[in-house]
C-alpha cells in the first residue's frame, strides 16, 4: 500500500471526533489472505488466544463447561503470528497516516495492547461495554491510536464498533466508571453522552483510526457468519510505557517513516 496524504478536513475531523475512517484502504485480496490465516489459526486453536468465557462480558458462555466455551474472542499477538500480519501493520499507508495523526515520523507498535485479530463468532460472542482504552493502559501520555481493519463488512447486526464522537477530549471523574473501569450507564451525565453515540459501519477493507481516549463499545454478533477484524495500537517513540505495568510487558516495535 502506498503512502497516504491526509487533507486538512480529515486531520481536523480526527482532532474533533477522535476517529477517522479511510474507505477502501486495503485491497479485497489482502483482506481475504489475512482472514484465511486467521481462520486457520482459529481452527488450530493456535495460542495465545483469549476466549469469550475468559472475559465474562454480556453474552459470554457462563463457564468452562457451558456450550460455546471454546469460542475464541481474540487471536492475541498478531504481529508475531504471521509475516502477512506484520506487513500490513508496518505498511507505508498505515505508517503515513499515523505519522500525520500523531505528529511524529517515529511510530511505535505496541505488542501489549490490541495487537490481535478479533474473532466475533455468531451465537457466542459477547458485547463490549462502554470504555476508554486508556483506562487499562499505562503510558507517559494518554495519546495512542488504534488501527482497525475490517476483514469483512461490519454493521450493527454483527457487532460493529460504536463510538461517542468528541469523547476523547473530555476529562471524566473516576466515579463515572465502575469497578471494572467501564463507563457507567446509570448516571444521567453519562446517559446524555451515550445518546450522542454512533455506529461505525465499515465495508471490507475500510480502516478505522481511533484515539485511545475515545469512549467506545461493541454489540454482539447476531448474524450467521464470524466477523474478523485486525487491530493494532501505536504510539510516538517519545511516549513510553510505564515500567512494571502490563503496557511494558513486551517491547514496542519501531516503525520509522523515513
Amino acid at each position: 500500500m502506498n503512502a497516504i496524504d491526509l487533507n486538512d478536513i480529515e486531520l481536523a475531523a480526527f482532532q474533533r471526533d477522535g476517529f477517522l475512517i479511510r474507505k477502501g484502504m486495503t485491497d479485497e485480496s489482502v483482506c481475504n489472505d489475512l482472514q484465511a490465516i486467521a481462520q486457520r489459526h482459529v481452527a488450530q486453536q493456535l495460542a495465545p488466544i483469549e476466549y469469550e468465557v475468559d472475559v465474562q462480558y454480556p453474552g459470554s458462555p457462563a463457564g468452562l463447561n457451558a456450550e460455546g466455551a471454546d469460542t475464541s474472542r481474540r487471536l492475541l499477538q498478531a504481529y508475531s503470528r504471521h509475516e502477512t500480519f506484520r506487513e500490513w501493520a508496518s505498511s507505508r499507508a498505515v505508517r503515513s497516516v499515523l505519522a500525520q495523526l500523531l505528529g511524529s515520523d517515529s511510530i511505535m507498535l505496541s505488542q501489549c495492547h490490541h495487537n490481535c485479530i478479533m474473532t466475533k463468532r455468531a451465537g457466542y460472542s459477547s458485547a463490549t461495554l462502554w470504555h476508554q482504552d486508556n483506562r487499562y493502559w499505562s503510558f507517559d501520555e494518554e495519546n495512542l491510536i488504534s488501527v482497525w481493519l475490517a476483514l469483512g463488512d461490519e454493521v450493527p447486526a454483527n457487532g460493529c464498533l460504536k463510538v461517542i464522537p468528541g469523547s476523547h477530549v473530555e476529562d471524566y471523574a473516576p466515579g463515572r466508571f465502575d469497578a471494572s473501569l467501564f463507563f457507567r450507564t446509570d448516571l444521567d451525565e453519562n446517559k446524555a453522552l451515550i445518546a450522542r453515540s454512533i455506529n461505525v459501519s465499515l465495508d471490507k477493507g475500510d480502516v478505522l483510526f481511533f484515539h485511545s481516549r475515545l469512549i467506545h463499545a461493541a454489540g454482539r454478533n447476531q448474524m450467521d457468519k464470524t466477523k474478523y477484524s485486525l487491530v493494532y495500537t501505536y504510539h510516538q517513540y517519545t511516549n513510553h510505557p510505564i515500567r512494571g505495568t502490563r503496557s511494558a510487558r513486551y517491547p514496542s516495535v519501531e516503525l520509522s517513516i523515513g
